[in-house]
C-alpha cells in the first residue's frame, strides 16, 4: 500500500479536531454540572448559613439600572468570561433585595455605595426609591456614600437616612436638556438628500437630518418637557432633604459664588448646601458601620450581607397562580428581539403562551420603548387584545419611556399606569428615504436599466426620489396616523380630533399625560402588579412570573427554580467560574444617529413607517 501523506494529514487533523471538540463539550459538561449542582444545594440542600442579627445589607450599585438585561443569560456568561460586559442592575432584582430587607429582622440597616452606578430612567429611580422609603418606614437607617454624585445617583441618595461624600467629592447636579446634532449642511456637502415624510407637528425625531437646529415646535414641547422634569426632580431632592422650595435650582444658579467661597472645595459646599450629612472617606463610614452594627472577627469588619448574596437567599415563587410580566425593552422591530430589542413578533408570541398558560392569570405589560416599527408595534397590541378578550386582565406599567411605539403597544390594556416622569405620547408617524445621487454623480456612478413597471426600482438610493413613490409613502404615513388616533381614541374612550389635539407626535411627562387623558392614572410598577391581581381577584400574595422569550435547558431550569441571570451570575462568580468584568464604553453619538440613519436606508421593505420619538433619557 502507497503512503499518502496527504491523506493521511487529513485524517490526523480529523482526529485531532473530534479530541478537541469532544474535550470542548466534555469540560462545559462539568461546568453545567458544577452549576446544577451549586443550585441543588443552595436551594435545597439548607441553604446558606443564616443571617446574624444587625446584618447590614452593602448594595455597591455597579451599571446601568434596566428593565431587564440586554443579552440572554448565554451571552452575560460568555461576556464575563471574556471580561467585556457592561455591567446592568435589573430593577427587579433590586425592588426584590430592598423589599426583602424592609421586612427581614435580621437586617439592620442599608449601606448603599452609589460611585460605579451609571445610569437609569428617573422612573426607574423613583422605583428604587420609593423601595428605600420602605425600608427606612420600616425603621432601618440607610446610609449612603459616595466619591462624586451625579444627579441621578444623588436622586437615590437623597432617600437615605444619612448621605456622606468623600472630601474630595462633589454633589453634581446640572440640570436636563440636551442639544442634538444636526447634519443637514454635512449631509448637503456629502450630496446626500434625505426626504422626510411624516404625520405631527412636533414629529421632530427627523429633523436632525433636515434641518440645522431645531424648529419652534420642537423647543416648544421641549421647554415644556424638561421643565416639567425638572421641577419634578428638585421638589423630589428638596423634600428628601427637607429643604426649601427652590433650594436647588437656587444651588445649582449659584455655584460659582459658592465654590469660591467654599475654597474650591466642593464636598463642603454640598455640607453647606445640606445636600449631605457630612464629609467621610469610605473608611471612616466603615468604621461608623462597625460602631452602629455588629463587629465580625472573621472578616475584620462589619456583619454583612452583599446584593448578590442577598439576593440568592431570596428566590421568587416558582409554582403556582401568577401574574405573568412581560417586559417590553428597547426599540421596537418587526420580527424576532432578544432583551433589549422589542421584536414585533417574538412579543406577541411571548403575550400568546402567557395567554394560553392556565396558571397565568393576569397580565402586566412594563413598557420602557421609544417606539420603533409601526407594524411591530401593532403585532403586539393586537395580542394584547386578544388576551383582554379572553377574559385575561392586562395592565400596562409605563417605565421612563413610553412613548410613539411604546404608547402603541399600551393601547389594549384595561389599565395604564404611568410614572410623573414617564416621557410618553408622541403619537406621530414619519419615514425617511435618504437618496445619494449627487454623491453617485461626483463618483461618476451611473445607474440605467429596464423595469417592467416604474415601482419596480422606485426608491433606488442613487437615484432621485421618484415624485409618484414620495406620494405613495406619504398617504401610508397618513394611513397610519389615522390608525394610531383611531385606536388611541378607542382606548382612550374619545375621539380621533381629541387625541390629534394632544398628538402631533408631541411628547408629554407622564403627568402631564394623565391631566390630557393619554393614561389612567400614576403610580408605581408594583402598583400596576396589585391592580392586574385585583382584576383577576388573586389576592395580596400573588406570584410574579416573568413570561420571557425560550431560553437554553440551562435557562430554563433556572426559571424553574425562580433564579434571575443576576442570581446565576453571582452564583458563578462565588464559585470562582467568572472574573469581575469591566464595564464598556460609550458608543459616539453622532455614530449612533448616523448610523440609525443609514439602518432605516438598508431595511428590507420599500420603506418603513417609524413610530419613534428619538428621545433620550434626561
Amino acid at each position: 500500500m502507497s503512503f499518502k501523506p496527504l491523506t493521511s494529514l487529513r485524517r490526523g487533523f480529523g482526529m485531532f479536531w473530534r479530541g478537541l471538540d469532544a474535550t470542548r463539550r466534555f469540560l462545559l459538561n462539568i461546568l453545567f454540572l458544577i452549576i446544577v449542582i451549586a443550585l441543588l444545594v443552595a436551594f435545597f440542600g439548607g441553604g446558606a448559613k443564616p443571617l446574624g442579627n444587625k446584618t447590614a445589607l452593602v448594595l455597591e450599585l455597579r451599571g446601568d439600572l434596566v428593565e431587564e438585561h440586554t443579552g440572554g443569560l448565554r451571552d452575560t456568561l460568555l461576556s464575563n468570561v471574556g471580561g467585556e460586559s457592561r455591567r446592568m442592575i435589573e430593577l427587579r432584582d433590586l425592588l426584590v433585595v430592598l423589599d426583602a430587607a424592609a421586612k427581614d429582622k435580621n437586617i439592620g440597616s442599608v449601606y448603599l455605595l452609589l460611585d460605579e452606578l451609571d445610569g437609569g430612567g428617573l422612573a426607574m429611580l423613583h422605583e428604587v426609591g420609593a423601595a428605600i422609603d420602605r425600608v427606612k418606614a420600616a425603621g432601618k437607617p440607610v446610609i449612603a456614600w459616595g466619591g462624586n454624585f451625579d444627579q441621578k445617583r444623588y436622586l437615590l441618595a437623597s432617600h437615605a437616612s444619612e448621605v456622606y461624600v468623600h472630601p474630595m467629592g462633589m454633589v453634581l447636579i446640572e440640570g436636563f436638556g440636551r442639544h442634538r446634532n444636526y447634519y443637514r449642511d454635512a449631509l448637503d456637502k456629502l450630496g446626500v438628500t434625505v426626504n422626510l415624510m411624516k404625520v405631527g407637528t412636533y414629529k421632530s425625531a427627523a429633523e436632525p437630518y433636515i434641518s440645522n437646529g431645531p424648529s419652534q415646535a420642537s423647543l416648544e414641547a421641549d421647554t415644556y418637557l424638561y421643565g416639567a422634569l425638572w421641577q419634578g426632580y428638585t421638589a423630589t431632592v428638596e423634600k428628601n432633604r427637607k429643604l426649601a422650595a427652590g433650594a436647588v435650582a437656587r444651588g445649582v444658579d449659584q455655584l460659582p459664588q459658592l465654590l469660591e467661597a467654599a475654597g474650591g472645595n466642593a464636598a463642603q459646599v454640598a455640607l453647606r448646601e445640606k445636600l449631605v450629612d457630612g464629609i467621610k472617606t469610605r473608611d471612616e463610614v466603615r468604621a461608623m458601620m462597625i460602631k452602629r452594627g455588629e463587629y465580625e472577627k472573621s472578616s475584620k469588619t462589619f456583619r454583612q450581607v452583599s446584593f448578590g448574596d442577598y439576593l440568592a437567599r431570596n428566590p421568587q415563587k416558582a409554582f403556582g397562580d401568577s401574574v405573568g410580566v412581560i417586559v417590553a425593552a428597547g426599540e421596537i422591530t418587526d420580527g424576532q428581539g432578544g432583551p433589549g430589542v422589542v421584536g414585533g413578533l417574538s412579543t406577541a408570541n411571548m403575550i400568546r403562551r402567557a395567554r394560553e398558560d392556565d396558571s397565568v392569570k393576569a397580565l402586566v405589560l412594563r413598557v420602557d420603548s421609544p417606539g420603533g416599527s409601526a407594524y411591530g408595534s401593532e403585532l403586539i397590541r393586537r395580542e394584547l387584545e386578544l388576551t383582554r378578550a379572553a377574559g385575561k386582565p392586562v395592565v400596562v406599567s409605563m417605565g421612563s419611556v413610553a412613548a410613539s411605539g411604546g404608547y402603541w403597544i399600551s393601547m389594549a390594556a384595561d389599565e395604564v399606569i404611568a410614572d410623573p416622569s414617564t416621557i410618553t405620547g408622541s403619537i406621530g408617524v414619519f419615514a425617511i428615504l435618504p437618496t445619494a445621487d449627487r454623491v453617485a454623480d461626483k463618483l461618476g456612478v451611473r445607474t440605467a436599466g429596464v423595469t417592467t413597471t416604474w415601482l419596480a426600482d422606485a426608491y433606488n438610493p442613487l437615484r432621485p426620489l421618484d415624485p409618484r413613490f414620495g406620494k405613495l409613502v406619504q398617504a401610508s404615513i397618513d394611513n397610519v396616523y389615522r390608525e394610531f388616533t383611531t385606536k388611541a381614541a378607542a382606548a382612550r374612550k374619545t375621539t380621533p380630533a381629541k387625541i390629534d389635539e394632544v398628538g402631533q407626535g408631541r411628547v408629554w411627562t407622564g403627568a402631564q399625560a394623565k391631566e390630557r387623558g393619554l393614561v389612567d392614572r400614576l403610580g408605581s410598577y408594583g402598583d400596576a402588579l396589585r391592580s392586574a391581581a385585583r382584576r383577576a381577584k388573586m389576592g395580596d400574595d400573588f406570584r410574579v412570573a416573568y413570561v420571557e422569550r425560550p431560553g437554553s435547558s440551562f435557562e430554563r431550569l433556572l426559571s424553574m427554580l425562580g433564579v434571575s441571570a443576576s442570581q446565576a451570575v453571582n452564583i458563578q462568580v462565588n464559585l470562582g467560574v467568572l472574573p469581575d468584568a469591566l464595564p464598556a464604553g460609550a458608543v459616539a453619538g453622532v455614530a449612533k444617529d448616523l448610523g440609525w440613519l443609514a439602518e432605516l436606508a438598508d431595511g428590507k421593505k420599500p420603506f418603513a413607517a417609524v413610530t419613534h420619538c428619538l428621545c433620550e433619557l434626561p
